[in-house]
């Protein structure tokens, strides 16, 4: 059932307000008609009146009704709420249309919509009656909140030039940004900075918040990112509960390159994002492969609902992703049939040979990973020196030319069904690496892997004859959701439901 037609419970909603529980973030938001303003549910102002509360599923749906968001709690920071769906084509769709227009990168040039549809294969008065029936907001509409809210961070948390605010929020022009943004918020965008950060130097780092809604097993997460962590690339501290890394990323036409440093600060369900002044300039597409990187919008009660009776002490473990997704794919192809410790040794060994050094304050990063067109055009020698074996430097540089030529595109905006036809058409990429890659890279829920050896073993398959025919059978009670069941088997969580 979509969202707008399975209504908000106004009391539950307003229980969940007063509890100010963080499993609920981002799942509604409180429009409050005493003073115009719409809030997260964990927001900690003054609790309003129950008869001055307005609920809505979407922040979209409170700016359309003329809410502003609070300058407390910060809307924009709430974790993302999009239901997966294997059955219902409408929502599918409407929740196709809008994970891409929430990734900066999957958003194409020029007029968004017709460019959308063509995409989706669909009509662009389709897309649009799909979309309104499900989210209850035009698609424009959800863009622009979508941008203004952008914006607002990076107002808030910046001191980037209003100019480059406004062109990386989406707007055409900086008269369009000052317009829309006094019409929704009755606030100019620099009266909204004089509030927010001071100023600081072009190279200073930032800090932003990212909610995420427990359960969350951070340790677990960082765990998995520290077996495969890349020396001189990223450094992973489980006691300080921290992710750093270096990291490029290309951005209106150039490319930026700086690092980043992520703590977990599980007592406020939320992390502290601190990026480096090189990389602000592409903030948003940042903050997007961070929050895809640590799963950060994940629905663990959904999810746990379907896989609770197999797995039943898994709901806090999320699906890690990574901040780069042509650099997760290449390490997949280099892990192909050897253990984790071989395939992050070759990686290393590639950093080396290929990676441009970075300067940073971080002690142990010092390199950025491959470009791809660097990768493309190395030889059959410079890889095999590195211990590479031919079948594997085929399909890296098939892969890193695909990439570079922007015919496959490895993010969570990116079309899911061609990329895993694409990737699976390269040479030496069987539909393991595929579904791998799918599954981390472009964040597909339901992918599933189901040669995986570790799987087998996790679920007890290995002594039958078939044993991928067995895991997909076994699978199919897990879907939406069976890349969370691979990682829950992963960790050894596997218990068999009992017959009744």
């Amino acid at each position: 059932m979509s969202p707008v037609a399975d209504a908000l419970d106004p009391a539950a909603c307003y229980a969940a307000l007063c509890s100010r529980d963080a499993r609920f973030d981002g799942r509604f938001f409180v429009g409050v008609t005493s003073t115009g303003i719409y809030c997260r549910p964990v927001c900690r102002v003054r609790r309003p009146r129950s008869e001055n509360c307005r609920f809505f599923r979407h922040a979209a749906q409170a700016e359309r009704e003329g809410f502003r968001p609070c300058l407390r709690c910060r809307p924009e920071l709430a974790p993302a709420s999009i239901a997966w769906s294997a059955q219902d084509a409408g929502a599918l769709l409407a929740r196709e249309a809008a994970r891409r227009l929430d990734a900066p990168e999957a958003l194409p040039e020029g007029p968004v919509m017709p460019a959308l549809a063509a995409r989706l294969g669909v009509t662009d008065r389709h897309l649009r009656r799909v979309f309104e029936a499900h989210w209850g907001v035009s698609p424009l509409q959800y863009l622009q909140t979508r941008r203004l809210l952008t914006a607002k961070q990076l107002l808030a948390d910046t001191r980037l030039p209003v100019t480059q605010v406004a062109a990386l929020s989406g707007f055409a022009s900086l008269r369009r940004f000052n317009a829309a943004f006094m019409e929704h918020y009755r606030l100019s965008p620099t009266g909204l900075r004089r509030e927010g950060t001071e100023a600081a130097g072009a190279d200073a780092s930032c800090t932003v918040r990212l909610g995420l809604r427990p359960p969350y097993d951070a340790q677990a997460l960082l765990a998995f990112f520290a077996a495969r962590g890349l020396p001189g690339v990223e450094r992973i501290d489980t006691d300080r509960a921290e992710w750093s890394r270096s990291l490029a990323l290309s951005c209106g036409g150039q490319v930026h390159a700086g690092w980043f440093t992520l703590r977990f600060e599980p007592q406020a369900a939320q992390a502290r994002l601190e990026v480096s002044g090189g990389l602000q300039p592409a903030l948003p597409a940042v903050i997007r492969r961070v929050r895809e990187a640590l799963d950060l919008d994940a629905d663990p009660e959904a999810i746990h609902a379907v896989l609770g009776a197999d797995f039943p002490d898994g709901a806090g473990l999320r699906v890690p992703g990574g901040a780069c997704g042509f650099e997760l794919a290449v390490r997949a192809v280099l892990g192909q049939q050897v253990t984790v410790a071989a395939a992050r040794t070759f990686a290393q060994r590639l950093v080396a040979r290929f990676g441009e050094p970075l300067a940073t304050p971080l002690p142990g990063i010092d390199r950025l990973f491959p470009r791809a067109d660097v990768l493309a055009a190395a030889s059959g020698d410079d890889l095999g020196a590195l211990g590479i074996v031919r079948q594997r430097q085929a399909a890296l540089r098939a892969l890193a030319q695909a990439v570079a030529q922007e015919r496959i595109a490895l993010h969570g905006g990116a079309p899911l069904a061609d990329t895993v036809a694409q990737l699976a058409g390269l040479p030496g990429i069987g539909p393991w690496t595929a579904q791998y890659i799918a599954m981390r890279a472009l964040r597909w829920p339901d992918a599933f892997p189901a040669g995986d050896v570790a799987l087998h073993h996790a679920l007890g398959l290995r002594e039958q004859r078939q044993p991928q025919r067995a895991a997909e059978a076994r699978a199919e009670a897990w879907r939406p959701w069976r890349s969370y069941a691979l990682v829950r088997a992963w960790a050894g969580l596997y218990r068999p439901r009992r017959s009744p």
